[in-house]
C-alpha cells in the first residue's frame, strides 16, 4: 500500500525536474535541478529549487509559472533584471531576493550585465503533480 504514494511522488519528481529546464528559459539561461523534495505535512505538496545562470546578456523569453507554485528568488551572484506581473522591472543584486504568487507571469528576466554571469535560485512550492514549472507566453 505504501509503494504507489512512493512512485506517484518519483514520477511527479521526475515530470517537475524535466519540466524545470523547459523552454520557457530559453537557449539563453542555463537551467539545472538543486533539489526536491515532497513535504510531509503538506499532502500534495513539493518543495523545488532549481538554479538559473544567465550568461552576460542572456534572458529568458517572457513566461508563466506553474498556477500551484509559490516561488521564491535568490541572486546568488551577478544581478538578475525581473518584472513579475503588472509590477515594475527591477534590478536585483547578489544577496537579494523577491517573492513570486502563484500563476505568474515573468514578462522580464534576464542578466543585468552584458559582461559578467548571473545565478539565482529559483525555490517553488508547488503541487507535486504539477507537470511544468514554467511556459512560453504566446
Amino acid at each position: 500500500m505504501i509503494i504507489r504514494p512512493i512512485l506517484t511522488a518519483a514520477c511527479a519528481t521526475v515530470a517537475i525536474f524535466a519540466s524545470a529546464s523547459a523552454s520557457a528559459h530559453g537557449p539563453g539561461a542555463n537551467v539545472k535541478p538543486n533539489f526536491e523534495q515532497t513535504i510531509p505535512n503538506l499532502p500534495g505538496k513539493s518543495l523545488v529549487a532549481v538554479e538559473v545562470v544567465y550568461p552576460p546578456g542572456a534572458g529568458s523569453p517572457p513566461h508563466m509559472h506553474a498556477k500551484s507554485a509559490f516561488i521564491y528568488a535568490y541572486v546568488v551572484s551577478g544581478a538578475v533584471e525581473s518584472k513579475v506581473n503588472d509590477g515594475e522591472v527591477h534590478v536585483y543584486r547578489a544577496g537579494q531576493s523577491w517573492s513570486e504568487p502563484p500563476g505568474a507571469t515573468h514578462a522580464v528576466s534576464r542578466n543585468a550585465s552584458k559582461t559578467r554571469p548571473a545565478k539565482l535560485l529559483a525555490v517553488f512550492v508547488v503541487d507535486s503533480d504539477d507537470k511544468e514549472l514554467t511556459k512560453p507566453l504566446k
